[in-house]
């Protein structure tokens, strides 16, 4: 906004007035300080939770424009009194419609988390909601993959923008889906060539199809089904997303045909979503190939699971870990006991599945801040 002073006091009753002068100017300033925060956060606040603040971090809520022009959500926190450029934590989130946010007396375990990793001094955090969660642009249950990466990628980018950031120096801790899926998010080789480590917490790495499989199993069981009768569906099963994620057949075409199978879709009379999401999501994430994206990584890698964690497989987070290491002595694989799938705190695997949650475990905070560190000091150039 452009506003000149000496235009607004050539009226008649400007002149003279030295006190009101001074008066009007200082109103001014302040007028145009305002206004220039409400551009700064062009993008319209819609939760109702209070924005994140800590003691001695700064939070900037900023925004970035997807390719197809939705505006998303970032959240940046940086320490206040910083010298210099810090290295980035970049977060690529879950598969769910859930908010990143991590507002004072959150109880959500990743948003707890999140708030540990925010103050600590040695790092820039940086986080975004996708298309349609909190205050972005768009509507998550609509918006398939190829969108959702789309916004992570230009967040990526906007990276470069912050002059307290070095670019140079990115961590992606990647959470559930967006732990298998991280080492996409830098196109290019030199967007690849700025990531100094990967953090995968709950990850997969495997196809989608199998997945499918070994997750409807594992519910099966938990569920108090007979191992004859688990299966049994899981013949059925295995039928059932073959026609969807391998043949690419709608699922009412599927269950026209093959009624049988109806009581087997885990979303009933929802024919068009899976876990909140498209289905067109899944055929994206089935057209993956995660075993060879990881088979190019060459940082050092941090692959987290929970021992109670029902909803991946161990086997993907070992995976991970061992196809990193095919170029060289990189990766790293924990499993963290009494964890589930994302940060939640469970006594048995029972538990994990009814989402019956024990107190936080804040231990949780120091595995990812011990590593980043180490890993920080060194890189350090």
């Amino acid at each position: 906004m452009s506003f000149h002073f000496h235009r607004f006091c050539d009226l008649k009753f400007c002149h003279g007035f030295g006190a009101w002068d001074l008066g009007v100017r200082v109103l001014l300033l302040v007028f145009v300080s305002f206004t220039a925060a409400v551009r700064a956060d062009d993008l319209p606040r819609k939760t109702k939770a209070p924005r994140e603040s800590y003691r001695n971090v700064d939070v900037i809520y900023d925004s970035v424009t997807t390719p197809e022009g939705k505006r998303l959500r970032t959240v940046i926190t940086k320490p206040r009194h910083a010298n210099g450029k810090l290295p980035v934590i970049f977060v690529a989130g879950w598969l769910s419609c859930d908010s990143v946010e991590a507002p004072a007396g959150t109880k959500d375990e990743s948003g707890l988390v999140f708030r540990g990793l925010a103050q600590l001094p040695e790092f820039v955090l940086f986080r975004m909601d996708k298309q349609g969660v909190g205050d972005s642009e768009g509507v998550c249950s609509e918006t398939d993959f190829d969108s959702e990466l789309a916004g992570y990628r230009a967040g990526f980018r906007a990276l470069k923008n912050y002059d307290f950031i070095d670019a140079k120096k990115i961590y992606v801790l990647g959470v559930s889906n967006g732990g298998g899926f991280a080492p996409l998010i830098p196109e290019s080789d030199a967007e690849q060539a700025q990531v100094r480590g990967y953090i995968s917490v709950g990850g997969w790495v495997k196809t989608w199809f199998e997945h499918m499989l070994e997750i409807e199993r594992r519910r099966f069981a938990l569920m108090g089904r007979s191992p004859g009768e688990v299966n049994d569906r899981m013949k059925s099963a295995a039928t059932l997303y073959e026609e969807w994620l391998i043949k690419g057949r709608p699922i009412d075409d599927i269950l026209k045909g093959q009624p049988q199978l109806a009581d087997l879709w885990p979303e009933g009379k929802d024919h068009a979503h899976l876990y909140g999401r498209p289905l067109r999501f899944y055929q994206q994430l089935q057209q993956l190939n995660l075993a060879a994206l990881w088979s190019r990584v060459r940082v050092p890698t941090y692959v987290l699971r929970g021992a109670f964690d029902w909803i991946m497989s161990r086997d993907d987070s070992e995976l991970i870990a061992e196809y990193v290491n095919r170029n060289g002595d990189l990766a790293s694989f924990y499993e963290i006991p009494n964890t589930g799938h994302t940060f939640q705190h469970y006594l048995s695997l029972a538990d994990a599945f009814k989402g019956k949650s024990a107190p936080f475990d804040a231990k949780m905070i120091g595995l990812l801040a011990d590593w980043l560190r180490n890993e920080a000091i060194t890189h350090e150039d």
